[in-house]
């Protein structure tokens, strides 16, 4: 039996465990917030792609009211639960100013490989040291879930929402894996380009070959 989700469609993709921080300004999406706050009530934010909301979403709670402005705007904390698939979309939910939707919810409770996920880490270091990003990663693969890092390995937002559809951690770290191997090689030419545009106009001290 579906259950029933309020919606708020935006142009990303949320995942579990991820904390987003949001202005509210909509009326519609501060109706939403109230409920939220006064009924602990969850609500979901779907992708919004190519000018229509995807099948799949995130669950979102909220975490706290940061500040309320005179306008009634509002500046929110929220945290991505679990994933949950579209079954009938409500443009407008009865007696409300906000969408809605039936809903799934899709179970994930599949541990990954961890060698696997030992790769994705060293691909991971690597990246971040080419592109001189100073970001911490998890110490052990153990505790390494790839959607933490799936806003950070260059995903483009449809991808971002092909990765949040696939329901096993496994078969993400595959899908994972596939793009930093494609991505790396890209990316270091592109940082050797860069790299030699820099010394355009240097002095270079080149031996000649020997003919």
């Amino acid at each position: 039996m579906p259950d029933f989700l309020p919606l708020f469609p935006l142009k990303i993709v949320v995942f579990p465990n991820e904390k987003l921080n949001l202005h509210i300004f909509e009326p519609r999406y501060k109706q939403l917030i109230r409920e939220c706050e006064n009924n602990n009530i969850t609500f979901g934010i779907p992708a919004f792609i190519d000018n229509k909301i995807m099948d799949f979403g995130t669950e979102i709670e909220l975490l706290s009211v940061e500040k309320k402005y005179e306008s009634g705007e509002m500046d929110v904390k929220t945290r991505g639960l679990g994933i949950f698939k579209i079954h009938e979309f409500y443009s407008v939910a009865p007696n409300k100013l906000y969408s809605g939707a039936d809903i799934q919810r899709i179970e994930d409770n599949s541990l990954g490989i961890p060698e696997k996920a030992e790769k994705l880490l060293e691909f991971l270091k690597e990246l971040f040291r080419i592109l001189n990003i100073d970001k911490s990663l998890p110490q052990s693969s153990e505790s390494f879930r790839t959607y933490a890092i799936a806003h950070h390995v260059g995903f483009s937002v449809e991808q971002e929402y092909e990765f949040l559809k696939i329901p096993e951690e496994s078969t993400r770290q595959d899908f994972m894996f596939d793009h930093l191997q494609k991505m790396i090689p890209v990316v270091k030419e592109m940082e050797r380009l860069r790299q030699r545009v820099q010394m355009n106009g240097h002095y270079k001290n080149v031996i000649p070959p020997e003919i």
